[in-house]
């Protein structure tokens, strides 16, 4: 078995979300879902087909963010994993929800805007998934000023009141 890592390519205000299904049907379901959960989204989705062609199919609503997706999916190259990449102005925590709902999503191993690496594992057989590497190591702990820059952060951009 040998490990390596794969960096994710991306524009900085790109929020990417990987993760591990086990069905063909994922490709439509998940873009269903992404439509129904934010209208108007801009994303792309790759995804690595684990049996037949292999291939990664791909779908979407900016044509950007589909070459990424299918990029990055093809750089990982694990059977039955999903690259899934939201357009500048869209994130995460809009659409996991909907994305966790979908019944052939097994795992979600992340989901950022920060730079990532995913440790891949390859045998004989193929390429798993192990983990990854989201965004860089804490610097120390946050002190009076810092839970309140947090605070205010959160709910000036409405995500608190």
């Amino acid at each position: 078995m040998e490990l390596t890592t794969v960096k994710i390519e991306k524009p900085e205000t790109v929020s990417f979300i990987l993760g591990q299904t086990h069905f063909i049907k994922t490709v439509e379901d998940i873009h269903e879902a992404m439509v129904g959960a934010v209208p108007g989204i801009k994303f792309g989705l790759g995804f690595c087909e684990a049996s037949g062609e292999c291939l990664v199919r791909v779908t979407g609503t900016d044509d950007a963010m589909q070459e990424l997706a299918a990029k990055n999916a093809l750089a990982i190259g694990a059977g039955h994993t999903f690259v899934l990449h939201l357009a500048d102005g869209f994130y995460p925590i809009n659409v996991l929800n909907a994305l966790k709902m979908v019944s052939e999503v097994c795992r979600i191993f992340c989901a950022t805007a920060n730079p990532v690496e995913v440790v891949v594992a390859e045998t004989e057989q193929g390429r798993g998934v192990l983990g990854v590497v989201d965004g860089l190591p804490p610097k120390g702990v946050e002190d009076e000023s810092g839970v309140e820059w947090r605070h205010g952060l959160l709910r000036t951009i409405g995500y608190k009141l």
